[in-house]
């Protein structure tokens, strides 16, 4: 006796792994949402957050095979887009997995200002509506 809603039309998948007898199909959609609700949440958005500064260092010419590529634009929207996932998603990733991303994206909003020839009013810089005006650290003299 097969189960009449793993043979549907609906939830059957096309193709090869259609064929064979229907309690041995394997609807593909079904394992990837059993994988991707066994990972946590902290892992999930880390990764997203890990995604946007590559391409961000990338767009700032930052990645070292391919120093030549710079897209200010591109660099300031996905500055923006990491700034504005670390601020929703603070409290729930807490102190320790949130430090290094504000680092790393501390560092990323420094590095466009270092890129750009036209500087940003205050406080309108890529991400700084979440993150506040960034400034350089003084060097310390000896």
């Amino acid at each position: 006796m097969t189960d009449p809603i793993s043979t549907s039309p609906e939830t059957t998948p096309a193709g090869p792994a259609a064929e064979g007898p229907a309690e041995h199909r394997v609807d593909p959609m079904s394992t990837v949402s059993r994988d991707i609700a066994e990972v946590p949440s902290v892992e999930i958005i880390s990764t997203a957050a890990l995604h946007l500064m590559s391409a961000a260092a990338v767009n700032l010419g930052l990645a070292e095979d391919l120093p030549e590529h710079k897209d200010l634009d591109e660099a300031r929207s996905l500055i923006d887009a990491l700034a504005g996932l670390l601020d929703a998603a603070a409290p729930s990733l807490g102190h320790h997995h949130a430090a290094p991303l504000r680092d790393g994206l501390r560092s990323l909003q420094l590095a466009f200002k270092e890129a750009s020839t036209i500087p940003d009013e205050p406080g309108t810089a890529p991400g700084e509506k979440y993150t506040g005006e960034v400034h350089p650290a003084a060097t310390r003299r000896r």
